[in-house]
Protein backbone atom coordinates (compact mmCIF):
# COMPACT_ATOMS: atom_id res chain seq x y z
CA UNK A 1 0.00 0.00 0.00
CA UNK A 2 1.42 3.38 -1.00
CA UNK A 3 1.39 6.24 1.44
CA UNK A 4 0.36 9.42 -0.30
CA UNK A 5 2.44 12.48 0.56
CA UNK A 6 0.67 15.82 0.84
CA UNK A 7 2.45 19.10 0.38
CA UNK A 8 -0.25 21.21 2.05
CA UNK A 9 -0.31 22.59 5.57
CA UNK A 10 0.90 20.20 8.26
CA UNK A 11 -1.83 18.23 9.97
CA UNK A 12 -1.68 16.55 13.35
CA UNK A 13 -1.43 12.78 13.41
CA UNK A 14 -4.79 11.02 13.10
CA UNK A 15 -4.24 9.41 16.52
CA UNK A 16 -4.35 12.95 18.00
CA UNK A 17 -7.66 13.88 16.39
CA UNK A 18 -9.93 15.03 19.21
CA UNK A 19 -13.19 14.32 17.33
CA UNK A 20 -11.99 10.77 16.59
CA UNK A 21 -10.83 10.20 20.17
CA UNK A 22 -14.21 11.35 21.49
CA UNK A 23 -16.02 9.19 18.93
CA UNK A 24 -13.96 6.11 19.86
CA UNK A 25 -14.61 6.69 23.56
CA UNK A 26 -18.34 7.14 22.87
CA UNK A 27 -18.45 3.89 20.92
CA UNK A 28 -16.60 2.02 23.68
CA UNK A 29 -19.08 3.33 26.25
CA UNK A 30 -22.13 2.62 24.07
CA UNK A 31 -20.92 -0.94 23.45
CA UNK A 32 -21.64 -1.48 27.16
CA UNK A 33 -25.21 -0.20 26.87
CA UNK A 34 -26.35 -1.50 23.46
CA UNK A 35 -27.11 -5.12 24.48
CA UNK A 36 -29.57 -3.94 27.13
CA UNK A 37 -31.18 -1.47 24.74
CA UNK A 38 -31.66 -4.28 22.20
CA UNK A 39 -33.05 -6.52 24.93
CA UNK A 40 -35.68 -3.89 25.71
CA UNK A 41 -36.41 -3.30 22.02
CA UNK A 42 -35.38 0.33 21.81
CA UNK A 43 -32.73 2.23 19.89
CA UNK A 44 -30.08 4.52 21.35
CA UNK A 45 -31.96 7.54 20.02
CA UNK A 46 -35.30 6.37 21.44
CA UNK A 47 -33.61 5.82 24.81
CA UNK A 48 -32.14 9.34 24.73
CA UNK A 49 -35.60 10.78 24.16
CA UNK A 50 -37.21 8.76 26.95
CA UNK A 51 -34.32 9.52 29.29
CA UNK A 52 -34.51 13.26 28.54
CA UNK A 53 -38.28 13.33 29.15
CA UNK A 54 -38.09 11.39 32.41
CA UNK A 55 -38.68 13.79 35.28
CA UNK A 56 -39.09 16.83 33.02
CA UNK A 57 -42.82 16.93 32.39
CA UNK A 58 -43.70 18.26 28.96
CA UNK A 59 -40.93 19.49 26.67
CA UNK A 60 -41.27 21.43 23.41
CA UNK A 61 -39.90 19.44 20.48
CA UNK A 62 -37.22 22.00 19.58
CA UNK A 63 -35.86 21.95 23.13
CA UNK A 64 -36.08 18.15 23.19
CA UNK A 65 -34.03 17.91 19.98
CA UNK A 66 -31.33 20.00 21.64
CA UNK A 67 -31.38 17.96 24.84
CA UNK A 68 -31.01 14.72 22.88
CA UNK A 69 -28.51 15.99 20.28
CA UNK A 70 -30.88 15.01 17.49
CA UNK A 71 -31.84 16.79 14.31
CA UNK A 72 -35.50 17.83 14.26
CA UNK A 73 -36.45 15.55 11.31
CA UNK A 74 -34.91 12.56 13.11
CA UNK A 75 -36.69 13.47 16.33
CA UNK A 76 -39.99 13.68 14.44
CA UNK A 77 -39.58 10.10 13.17
CA UNK A 78 -38.55 8.86 16.61
CA UNK A 79 -41.51 10.57 18.28
CA UNK A 80 -43.92 9.12 15.72
CA UNK A 81 -42.66 5.63 16.61
CA UNK A 82 -42.61 6.25 20.38
CA UNK A 83 -46.11 7.69 20.28
CA UNK A 84 -47.33 4.75 18.18
CA UNK A 85 -46.00 2.31 20.78
CA UNK A 86 -47.55 4.30 23.63
CA UNK A 87 -44.24 5.37 25.19
CA UNK A 88 -44.74 9.14 24.76
CA UNK A 89 -47.65 11.49 24.21
CA UNK A 90 -47.74 14.66 22.11
CA UNK A 91 -50.07 17.63 22.02
CA UNK A 92 -50.10 21.11 20.52
CA UNK A 93 -48.80 23.85 22.82
CA UNK A 94 -51.77 25.90 24.10
CA UNK A 95 -49.94 29.19 23.49
CA UNK A 96 -48.88 28.35 19.93
CA UNK A 97 -50.58 25.57 17.96
CA UNK A 98 -47.52 25.31 15.68
CA UNK A 99 -45.41 24.05 18.59
CA UNK A 100 -45.69 20.54 19.99
CA UNK A 101 -45.24 19.43 23.58
CA UNK A 102 -44.00 15.91 24.33
CA UNK A 103 -44.22 13.96 27.58
CA UNK A 104 -43.23 10.49 28.64
CA UNK A 105 -46.30 8.23 28.91
CA UNK A 106 -46.85 5.76 31.76
CA UNK A 107 -45.67 2.90 29.52
CA UNK A 108 -42.50 4.83 28.69
CA UNK A 109 -41.88 5.54 32.37
CA UNK A 110 -42.38 1.85 33.18
CA UNK A 111 -39.95 0.77 30.44
CA UNK A 112 -37.37 3.27 31.65
CA UNK A 113 -37.73 2.08 35.24
CA UNK A 114 -37.42 -1.60 34.20
CA UNK A 115 -34.26 -0.83 32.25
CA UNK A 116 -32.69 1.49 34.85
CA UNK A 117 -31.01 -1.30 36.87
CA UNK A 118 -29.32 -2.59 33.69
CA UNK A 119 -28.08 0.90 32.90
CA UNK A 120 -26.82 1.50 36.43
CA UNK A 121 -24.97 -1.83 36.35
CA UNK A 122 -23.10 -0.63 33.26
CA UNK A 123 -22.24 2.67 34.94
CA UNK A 124 -20.82 0.71 37.89
CA UNK A 125 -18.81 -1.50 35.49
CA UNK A 126 -17.38 1.59 33.79
CA UNK A 127 -16.50 3.09 37.19
CA UNK A 128 -14.85 -0.20 38.19
CA UNK A 129 -12.82 -0.29 34.98
CA UNK A 130 -11.85 3.40 34.86
CA UNK A 131 -12.23 4.55 38.46
CA UNK A 132 -15.14 6.40 40.03
CA UNK A 133 -13.07 9.53 40.68
CA UNK A 134 -11.83 9.56 37.09
CA UNK A 135 -15.40 9.24 35.78
CA UNK A 136 -16.44 12.22 37.93
CA UNK A 137 -13.41 14.16 36.65
CA UNK A 138 -14.30 13.19 33.08
CA UNK A 139 -17.83 14.61 33.47
CA UNK A 140 -16.32 17.83 34.83
CA UNK A 141 -13.71 18.07 32.08
CA UNK A 142 -16.26 17.43 29.32
CA UNK A 143 -18.57 20.04 30.85
CA UNK A 144 -15.72 22.54 30.94
CA UNK A 145 -14.83 21.76 27.31
CA UNK A 146 -18.44 22.25 26.24
CA UNK A 147 -18.70 25.55 28.12
CA UNK A 148 -15.43 26.82 26.63
CA UNK A 149 -16.46 25.93 23.08
CA UNK A 150 -19.97 27.36 23.38
CA UNK A 151 -18.66 30.85 24.32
Amino acid sequence: MNEEKHSGAPMRDFSRSLPMALLRAREAVMDRFRPSLREFGITEQQWRVLRALYGRGEVETGALAGLCCLLTPSLSRILKHLEGTGLVSRRPAPSDQRRTLVAIAPAGRALLERRAPHSEAQYRAIEDAFGKERVVALYETLGELLNALEK
